[in-house]
Formats: C-alpha cells, sequence, structure tokens
C-alpha cells in the first residue's frame, strides 16, 4: 500500500497524485482534442464564461485542472483564468501546453487563496477521486475562496458507486474512482451555501460507462445560501431539463 506523503495527508489523495503523475504525458496527448468532440460541454463552459462576465468578469480559477485543456479553453473565451492541480506531472504538462497561463500545484480542500478572492471556479471532473462523505470539506473551500453570488461549475461522472483502478492510459497505477450521485451532490452544495442553478446529465457515450453530469451553482452571501441571485440571465436557464454527457477532467 501506498503511504501518504504527510502525515496528515489522506490515503486517497496521496494515491491520486502518484496516478496522475504516472500517466500526465499520455493523458495529456490523448485528451488534448476532446473538447472539440463534446458540444453539450462547450456549451456549459460558455455558459459559465458568459455569467462570470455578467458578473462583471475577474478571476476564474480551474480546480484540478490536470494538464490545462480546459484552462486553455477558458483563457481562449477570455477569462481571467489560471490553473491548480494535485499532481506536479499534470501541472508540468499544462506550463508546457500552455505558457501564457498561471498553473500551480494544489489541493482542492486546501486552496492557496484567500476568501471570497475568485469570480468562479470550475471543477471539471475534480471531484471524481474524493470520496462522497468528504466532499464537505470540499465544498466548504470553494464556497470560502469564491466571493458571495460567485460561480461554480462541477462536471463529474455519475452513477453512486465506486471503482477501483489498477491500469490507465498504458500504466500501472492505483486509485479509486468515485461515481457520485447527483442528488447528494446538490444536496451537499446546499449544506456548503450554494445553490445549483444548472443541472444536466448525459447519457453514456463513445468509451463512457456512466452518465456525465453536469452542475452550475452560485455561491451565496451566507453559508446557508439564502442571498442569491434569482436568474442567470443568459443562454440555459434555471431549471432546464436533464439532458440525454465524458469522463476527462
Amino acid at each position: 500500500m501506498t503511504e501518504p506523503l504527510h502525515q496528515s495527508e489522506p490515503l486517497h489523495v496521496t494515491q491520486t497524485r502518484a496516478a496522475y503523475d504516472t500517466v500526465a504525458a499520455d493523458y495529456a496527448s490523448l485528451l488534448e482534442g476532446e473538447l472539440a468532440r463534446s458540444p453539450l460541454d462547450r456549451a456549459l463552459l460558455g455558459h459559465f464564461v458568459e455569467l462570470v462576465g455578467l458578473e462583471g468578469g475577474g478571476p476564474v480559477v480551474d480546480v484540478g485542472c490536470g494538464p490545462g485543456r480546459i484552462t486553455g479553453h477558458l483563457a481562449a473565451l477570455g477569462l481571467d483564468v489560471s490553473g491548480i492541480d494535485l499532481s506536479p506531472g499534470m501541472v508540468a504538462q499544462a506550463r508546457h501546453r500552455h505558457p501564457q497561463i498561471d498553473f500551480r500545484t494544489g489541493g482542492l480542500a486546501a486552496l492557496d487563496l484567500a476568501d471570497g478572492s475568485v469570480t468562479g471556479i470550475v471543477a471539471w471532473y475534480s471531484i471524481i477521486h474524493t470520496p462522497p462523505a468528504l466532499l464537505p470539506e470540499v465544498f466548504a473551500e470553494l464556497h470560502r475562496v469564491i466571493r458571495p453570488n460567485g460561480l461554480l461549475l462541477l462536471a463529474f461522472q455519475a452513477g453512486g458507486f465506486s471503482v477501483r483502478h489498477e491500469k490507465a492510459y498504458g500504466h500501472e497505477v492505483s486509485l479509486e474512482a468515485h461515481r457520485h450521485d447527483p442528488d447528494q451532490v446538490t444536496t451537499q452544495l446546499a449544506d456548503a451555501g450554494f445553490r445549483v442553478t444548472v443541472r444536466t446529465e448525459r447519457a453514456p457515450q463513445d468509451y463512457e460507462k456512466t452518465p456525465q453530469a453536469f452542475l452550475l451553482a452560485r455561491r451565496g452571501a451566507s453559508r446557508d445560501g439564502t442571498a442569491i441571485a434569482e436568474s442567470d440571465g443568459s443562454l440555459i436557464q434555471r431549471g432546464v431539463p436533464r439532458v440525454c454527457g465524458r469522463s476527462a477532467r
């Protein structure tokens, strides 16, 4: 069994870092053009960009950015965006591929960002290695760094069960992936002070084995989320029916 690098670090964090360091180069190459064949993903990211503009702009962070493919896309759409990832190998890939963007290492539950310092966060398949019971800790940290009425966009594999991986992208690894229950995630976000305004799900396609879920939420002015804007006023309105979404971050 892999031992944590730091005594206080959870084992799943250590294993996730080690796995993505191992696969970083192949992962980056294989997924480089993934967004070009994912119109729903681009639509949701574009919607997020428009909402950030309606909020007056400001810094946005792609947490769990991997090799920076989503970060680069958001930058190309005009956002002031940076990336944070647990894996130094992934950060190295991101810096190589997008040298004009700031990337650094960091974990979801302990971001080196000031309180209320960002307008929005994108966590694109970034929570899939966090056990469901530990998601409240992550969402509390995201709530801390997002300013009131700021935005959070999540993408994750849906299903409500976990899978152990011993091989990925042609390499031997050891980590667990969690297919989170969208209803549970929505409740956990509300408990953390977010209000989900858009919920979209799509069926598996191509190599996917599970449905893909996307949640857009706003941070409340208070922990209970009571003071949150009633309308997003853009491309996709709250209450959009679920759509019958790719499991790469």
